[in-house]
């Protein structure tokens, strides 16, 4: 793991496991700025079904550590974030 960045764990679960064919994955952010709507920036930038699915206005629920998170959420280290259709 890089010192300049936190690692987080992101599971995906219903359609948007099927959509992006992975259940989960760990990712390594930034520390400054990390938050939930920034990591689902990241995570659509990716392109094709990431962007399709994480696009403005689709209907995605964001979890951190098991309790619904909204954008301006901050993630910390050894955070798990769990991406979800409502």
């Amino acid at each position: 793991m890089n010192p300049d960045s936190i690692a987080i764990r992101l599971v995906y679960l219903a359609r948007l496991r099927e959509a992006f064919d992975i259940a989960s994955e760990g990712l390594e952010l930034p520390p400054d700025g990390a938050t939930v709507g920034a990591l689902r920036a990241r995570l659509a930038a990716r392109g094709g079904a990431w962007a399709t699915e994480l696009a403005p206005g689709r209907a995605v629920r964001f979890a951190v550590n098991h309790e619904l998170a909204d954008d301006g959420v901050a993630l910390r280290a050894g955070d798990e974030v769990a991406l979800f259709p409502p």
